[in-house]
This record gives structure tokens, C-alpha cells and sequence, in this order.
């Protein structure tokens, strides 16, 4: 079992009209003029920016608005918050919207705070940002966990590469939570949802390290509770109370509570990367496209975990007899899960094609920073083992 530290800073406000706390938190952090930071299609269309912006100024807090953060957020519109905020004076990041928008303005908060240091450069492990600006989030898209950690992914379009970064300082203050704003989810953006905080969990599952015992059980229980939960929410998006397990499992999916005493993988994760920085796909499916064959490439590394996956989680018999077998029906349980919730399971079906060998080599060269990188902890992969994955989730 690995030592470990737990931090976990951010305030929660969950329940129906959370989002009328927004101006008294906003200055309880000391906030006093907000980048209200947005996507432009769900935010916009359902009222809840303007009703978030007209409790700001009730509660008088001034604020400068900026939207067209896109999925998979891009590095261009990180620089054109920077300079607004510059130029206004922000000195608080409110995003509402899912977890693109919280990346893209944790970006915006490294960048304002360290004026003399290119963003990007962070992302890169150039350079350490010594401080950031609050950032707090009005969540209405249940999935990438980022209303709660330490973490932020951004796309550099000048060559399509996705990289993340994590430090404590990006922690946000406060996450607004409402899950009557998660009604109106189109049913692929739930599934992609559930299938990038499963994967959250499964990243930190999947390790050599067995003697954690709670950890272990507490991410068997809430991976559970996930599968439940989103076929009753897809047969009935306006049930509350399943709506409501499915946001609060995306913020305890990724804010550390289950990786504790575990050394995580993140391999799944970051193969994913070069698929969404090449295909510009949703990262949730991109992630149900890969982990399947990474599953079985990796599963000797720790047999008996994914036996114990199989059996705890997807409910497959074991057969104590054959461990491989059932490690394998497990992982192929997985995949019917992911189909019966309409994601894929394989490349091809995530980008309409068979992808090239010339893309492959592209997408190992980028994840493997030019063959000087490897990724992974259950098993460290070297660039010949990524290129292996992404040839086996040719499909």
C-alpha cells in the first residue's frame, strides 16, 4: 500500500436551485470581478447563464463574460481569456458549463497569474505556475470530474496536440451542482459522461498495489452504483434521483478519494489524448474505444485484479478454475456495456473508419513525445506497446 495525502478543498453546493448560492460564494472567495466562462449551446439555450449573470449582479459582483469553449478545448480561446482578463481586471474564473469549459478556465487562471510564463509551457512541463487565480464551476455536464480536482486538459491546434496538466493550486473553490440541469443531456453525452468517470476510477483500479483494501471496495461500490444508474437515466432522463447519483459519482470519480494508497495508471487516458487530438472525437467515447484492448494487452500484469473487476463489478461468475476466462469475460462485459449505452468499443466504430497505419505511428510519436515518453503503471508502456493497443482497437 502506497503512503499517501488526501486534499480535497472544494466546496459543494448540490440540489435543486443550488445555483442561487453563485454571488455569495463568489465573494465568500474573494471574488469581486468574474470571467463568466461558458460554452455557448446548453448554457445558453437552457437560461442558466443568464439567470447565473443576473444572481451575480443582484448580489453585486461584477463580471465580463466569455463563451465558445468547444469539446476537447482549445489553447486559442485559453489566450483570448487571458487577455481579457488582463484587460479587465478579472480576478475570479467562473465556469459553468461541463468539464471543457472548468479546464479551459483553469488554463485562463495559470496564464493571468503567471503573466511572464506562456500557458502552454505548463502543459509541457517547461515550467511550474507558482499561483492561479480562483476558479469555481456551475456544473451541467456530469463526466470529467474537473469541478473537483487538480486537473486540466487543453488542445494546442497548431499540431493537434491534447495535453493535461495537474496541481493542487487548480483545485476549484466551490462546484454548483444541480441535477435538474443535467435533464436535457442528449443520451450520447450521458453515456460519454459515465464512461469518462468509470474510466476515472478504473485508472486508479487497475495498479500492482492489492492491500488497499477500502479503496478498493469504495470504487467497486460507486462503479456500480454508475452502470445502475445511467440505463435508468437513458429510459428516463428526468429521473432526479438517478440523475443526481450519476453528478455526484463524476466528482467522487475524480477528485483522489479512490486513488488512495494505489499508484494510478492513466495509460487508457492518455492514449485516448492523440485519438481526440487527431479525430477531434468526444473523449468519453474515445476512451470506450481504447480501454478494451488495453485491458486485454495488460491484464497478465495483475490477473487477479481484473478476475476481482470481473466479479465485483460486472457481475460475471467466476471460474475458479480458469482465471484468464473470467478476467476476459469480463473485460468483455464491459464492452456490452458500453454498446448497450451506445458507445463504441473499437476505433473504427468511434471514427466511421478504419484508421491508417500512418495515423497510428502519428498518434504513438505524439503520446510517446517523440519516443522519449512512456505512460502507465500497471504496465509501462514503451512506444511499441502503445502502437500494439492502437493496432489491436483497429476493430
Amino acid at each position: 500500500m502506497k503512503d499517501f495525502e488526501y486534499y480535497a478543498p472544494t466546496e459543494v453546493a448540490f440540489g435543486e436551485n443550488a445555483e442561487e448560492q453563485v454571488a455569495a460564494l463568489v465573494k465568500k472567495y474573494g471574488g469581486t470581478k468574474v470571467l463568466l466562462h461558458y460554452g455557448g449551446k446548453s448554457a445558453v439555450r437552457s437560461g442558466l447563464l443568464d439567470k447565473v449573470g443576473s444572481l451575480l449582479k443582484q448580489g453585486g459582483v461584477d463580471f465580463v463574460s466569455l463563451g465558445g469553449v468547444v469539446p476537447n478545448p482549445r489553447l486559442s480561446l485559453v489566450h483570448q481569456g487571458i487577455s481579457l482578463c488582463q484587460q479587465e481586471g478579472v480576478d475570479f474564473i467562473l465556469a459553468v458549463g461541463g468539464g471543457s469549459v472548468i479546464d479551459s478556465g483553469k488554463a485562463i487562471a495559470m496564464g493571468v497569474a503567471n503573466p511572464d510564463e506562456e500557458v502552454w509551457n505548463f502543459y509541457l512541463g517547461k515550467s511550474v505556475p507558482q499561483k492561479a487565480l480562483p476558479v469555481a464551476s456551475v456544473l451541467t455536464i456530469p463526466a470529467a470530474g474537473s469541478e473537483m480536482s487538480e486537473s486540466t486538459v487543453v488542445t494546442n491546434e497548431d499540431g493537434g496536440v491534447k495535453l493535461g496538466y495537474s496541481n493542487d493550486i487548480l483545485r476549484p473553490k466551490f462546484a454548483i451542482m444541480n441535477p435538474r440541469r443535467t435533464f436535457t443531456l442528449p443520451p450520447y453525452q450521458t453515456a460519454a459522461g459515465v464512461t469518462d468517470m468509470m474510466m476515472h476510477i478504473m485508472e486508479r483500479y487497475f495498479t500492482h498495489d492489492d492491500d488497499m483494501d477500502l479503496t478498493t471496495d469504495l470504487a467497486e461500490t460507486v462503479m456500480k452504483r454508475i452502470r445502475t444508474a445511467v440505463f435508468d437515466v437513458l429510459q428516463n432522463p428526468e429521473d432526479y434521483r438517478q440523475r443526481a447519483q450519476i453528478m455526484w459519482a463524476g466528482s467522487v470519480a475524480h477528485w483522489g478519494l479512490l486513488g488512495m494508497g494505489v499508484e494510478e495508471d492513466w495509460a487508457t487516458h492518455q492514449l485516448e489524448h492523440e485519438l481526440s487530438g487527431m479525430f477531434d472525437v468526444t473523449h468519453g467515447a474515445g476512451l470506450a474505444a481504447i480501454w478494451p484492448s488495453w485491458a486485454r494487452y495488460t491484464m497478465h500484469e495483475n490477473l487477479s485484479r481484473f478476475v476481482r473487476f470481473a466479479v465485483n463489478v460486472m457481475d460475471v461468475p467466476n471460474d475458479f478454475t480458469d482465471p484468464e476466462a473470467t478476467a476476459l469475460k469480463g473485460i468483455q462485459a464491459v464492452e456490452r456495456f458500453y454498446h448497450a449505452i451506445g458507445m463504441p468499443i473499437n476505433i473504427r466504430e468511434l471514427i466511421g473508419r478504419d484508421i491508417t497505419d500512418e495515423e497510428i505511428q502519428e498518434m504513438v510519436r505524439k503520446c510517446s513525445r517523440n519516443y522519449t515518453a512512456t505512460c502507465g503503471a500497471l504496465k509501462v508502456l514503451q512506444a511499441s506497446d502503445m502502437e500494439q493497443i492502437y493496432k489491436m482497437a483497429r476493430g
